[in-house]
């Protein structure tokens, strides 16, 4: 997925969002604490709602999957 990265000079591989140093989980963690995505985004202002949009549509799609 091109909107997500891992590299072992970047936070020891976490996955970010490409371009960034904003790991994937801070998305999911900030959603599952009750913010909506414009909050994040401003919050993050490297990610782009495009890369966001993205990386929940793939998650969606694993779970769908695993179902």
């Amino acid at each position: 997925m091109k909107e997500v990265s891992r590299d072992p000079e970047i936070l020891g591989g976490t996955p970010v969002f490409a371009g960034t140093r904003v790991p994937v989980k801070t998305l999911f963690d900030h959603l599952m604490g009750g913010d909506r995505l414009d909050e994040f985004l401003e919050d993050f202002p490297t990610v782009t709602e495009a890369q966001a949009l993205a990386v929940l549509k793939a998650a969606e799609l694993s779970v769908e999957a695993a179902a």
